[in-house]
């Protein structure tokens, strides 16, 4: 682990909490169809090459390597006939991650952002094990950055600097350039760049316009999809404390009302559970898988827990 798992916070970002290591390794990452571990050998590419588990025995065709001619084959037939096998790649993981003002809410044991910093360290540090690759995009705080898939050290360092919203410091060892300003174009930029076949985690409150919702389900039809949502108590139950004025991170937007109707609090409660179930259908809808967070709770037991059950879904 690098010093700044264990970087001391101030009380108002006061970072996803206790990251330990056994936890985090113990975390099994085995969500979609294809995806059944985090190990170099483990994910097969779409076309054949070389590898260690043998595909096809074929007849020689021009251009074949020589290298790969089977003489016992070829003794046998007259023919000569050449081993064709599966090849073994890495597993690339784009990171999607939400900086927007929203996620800077926070009424329970920390932020909705100190939520997605942990998220963002534990797929990081799965996604970077043994040869894999990490990618990340960001996007909602005017300085959005996309970094190339990474594997080892360099990929978790650009995942620690960028989840905590640090755009400027990215060094040489993870260089970011200036991307996307949008959920919508994030998931465009992720399913033009990465290959058929990866893995994209998703970590955002899924507030506000769901313009993402096109471009995300053209990315599920390519690549398996998880969508991490952070969750704060208080964005779906008002307290009873009298007038009080609630302010859209977003767009700045401000409304007065007063906390002490029963009618006023339920009918907040019911709209945003609806608007929280019409979100969970519309990602079922797209084959998304889709793991609740909640700032109220500890994340990271929630996560692994979560995970697992996608695992066996699926």
């Amino acid at each position: 682990m690098t010093a700044a798992f264990t970087q001391a916070r101030p009380k108002e970002r006061p970072g996803p909490g206790p990251t330990p290591v056994a936890l985090l390794r113990a975390l099994d990452l085995t969500i979609g169809r294809r995806i059944h571990g985090v190990l170099p050998g483990e994910f097969r590419a779409h076309d054949l090459g070389g590898g260690l588990e043998l595909a096809q025995i074929r007849p020689y065709q021009p251009g074949d390597d020589v290298r790969r001619i089977d003489w016992n084959v070829t003794a046998r037939t007259t023919v000569p006939h050449v081993r064709v096998h599966v090849p073994e790649r890495a597993l690339t993981t784009w990171l999607i991650l939400d900086l927007s003002p929203s996620m800077t809410f926070g009424t329970a044991l920390r932020r909705k952002a100190d939520v997605a910093e942990g998220v963002a360290l534990a797929v990081g540090h799965l996604a970077t094990q043994r040869g894999n690759r990490l990618g990340i995009v960001t996007f909602g705080d005017g300085a959005d950055r996309r970094v190339p898939p990474r594997v080892g050290r360099d990929g978790l360092l650009a995942t620690l600097l960028l989840a905590r919203g640090d755009t400027g410091a990215t060094d040489e060892a993870a260089p970011s350039v200036r991307g996307v300003a949008s959920p919508a174009a994030a998931l465009q930029f992720v399913a033009a760049t990465a290959p058929r076949g990866g893995l994209v985690v998703v970590v955002s409150d899924l507030r506000g316009p769901r313009d993402w919702l096109r471009p995300l389900a053209a990315l599920a039809a390519r690549h398996e999809v998880v969508a991490v949502e952070i969750d704060d108590p208080r964005e779906s139950d008002l307290p009873d404390v009298g007038e009080l004025t609630l302010i859209d991170a977003e767009s700045g937007r401000e409304v007065r009302v007063d906390t002490s109707s029963t009618a006023l609090r339920g009918r907040f409660a019911e709209a945003a559970a609806a608007e929280r179930a019409e979100v969970t259908r519309e990602l079922r809808r797209l084959g998304v898988g889709h793991i609740v967070l909640s700032t109220a709770t500890s994340w990271l037991p929630s996560l692994a827990a979560q995970l697992r059950v996608q695992g066996r879904a699926s």
